[in-house]
């Protein structure tokens, strides 16, 4: 950080999801916004305009003092080859989820960071939000004894009747497992830790989908390039064996995100592509008790920005990573735990082709719980 008290942030991609990470930096204590860039020039003079930092080439970025760690918001076809650029280039970085589109390529990316003594890590940092502390207290605790079963399940009817371009969603490197599957195994490997063997069937729903959405390709067809709808088993180092369905060709369900079953109880939780939420834990002889997270820290509804009804606290990894620099430790949202979630991914649709097991690589310490007084610690 070359003497500096905060961390340096540059930001490529000039997205939507920009928007969220932009607003939220001014939250976090050890960092600053410093500069953007993007494919677009004028998306980037844009960001920049709007929240008074500097718009950079991506090559004047990657050379900037100034930046001390990338924030990679490209789409996932690039994740890769920006955050090697990066990586490359002497600068920390974060990522948003997947970290690439391939494990063998997100293997590549880790063993870079490390042999250039450089920190790495990926979204989702959902886990760190109220709900996912909760519940990780929970299970430290003791509260549903030891973990046996459970199901997690993330069932939609896809893109196409919001999103104006959707069909990079349904390409290799996206679908449900792809694109939201990260909320979801993230949130269990950081409650059950590593995946060791997964069993997998997919299907596609439709060979072809309708764009309803508003935009240049309104009621114009494309071809689904990747299952859109996987049911898999999970099973857990530690023993437990977990139900795991995404799927885009779902109208309406009735489950919830995510359940875990134990030896002394059982615990529900909202979806984990928000920070906050209901967990719910059932213990032997007592009703539900529900632990509401509007009042807890990094569960405060947020987002959207007009008119908050959910908490969306992006930027609380970036923030733990900065403090990670400063006390020499690995960030919580790590480069480590992304490549095993995508290790997860990849093995997902592997068994849903082949029809038979698949084993992961475990071995896998889960993140440290983010304690409340330090959770409290990254705010400005």
């Amino acid at each position: 950080m070359n003497g500096k008290t905060k961390l340096g942030i540059g930001i490529i991609g000039c997205g939507n999801i920009s928007m969220t990470y932009l607003r939220n930096a001014a939250l976090f204590a050890d960092i600053e916004l410093s500069a953007c860039a993007d494919i677009s020039a004028n998306a980037a003079a844009l960001r920049a305009r709007e929240f008074g930092i500097r718009s950079l080439s991506v090559d004047q970025l990657l050379a900037d003092p100034e930046v001390d760690l990338v924030l990679n918001l490209t789409v996932p076809a690039v994740h890769f080859d920006v955050t090697m650029s990066a990586l490359s280039a002497g600068k920390h970085v974060f990522t948003e989820k997947p970290l690439a589109t391939s494990a063998a390529d997100g293997r590549i990316l880790v063993a870079e960071a490390k042999s250039r003594g450089l920190l790495l890590g990926s979204a989702p940092d959902t886990f760190l939000g109220a709900a996912g502390r909760r519940a990780r207290r929970l299970m430290e605790e003791g509260a549903i004894g030891r973990p046996v079963s459970g199901t997690a399940f993330m069932m939609g009817r896809g893109m196409e009747h919001w999103h104006p371009n959707p069909q990079f969603y349904y390409q290799p490197g996206g679908g449900p497992v792809f694109d939201m599957g990260p909320y979801y195994l993230t949130m269990m490997v950081n409650l059950l830790g590593p995946v060791v063997r997964v069993m997998a069937m997919a299907t596609k729903g439709q060979d072809e989908r309708l764009i309803t959405a508003e935009g240049p390709f309104k009621n114009t067809t494309f071809k689904v390039g990747t299952p859109t709808n996987v049911l898999s088993l999970l099973e857990f180092q530690s023993g437990a064996t977990v139900n795991f369905g995404a799927s885009w060709d779902v109208f309406r369900h009735s489950n919830h995100p995510i359940e875990l079953h134990g030896t002394e109880g059982s615990l529900r939780l909202p979806d984990p592509d928000t920070f906050g939420g209901t967990v719910s834990l059932f213990e032997q002889g007592a009703e539900w008790q529900d632990f509401e997270s509007d009042g807890e820290l990094y569960g405060e509804r947020n987002w959207p920005f007009a008119a908050p009804d959910r908490a969306n606290y992006r930027m609380l990894g970036v923030a733990d990573m900065a403090r990670a620099l400063t006390e020499n430790r690995p960030p919580r949202a790590s480069g480590e735990l992304a490549l095993h979630v995508l290790e997860i991914m990849e093995a997902i649709l592997a068994s849903g082709q082949s029809g038979r097991s698949v084993e992961v690589t475990g071995g896998l310490e889960p993140p440290s719980l983010l304690g409340e007084d330090e959770a409290h610690s990254l705010l400005a």
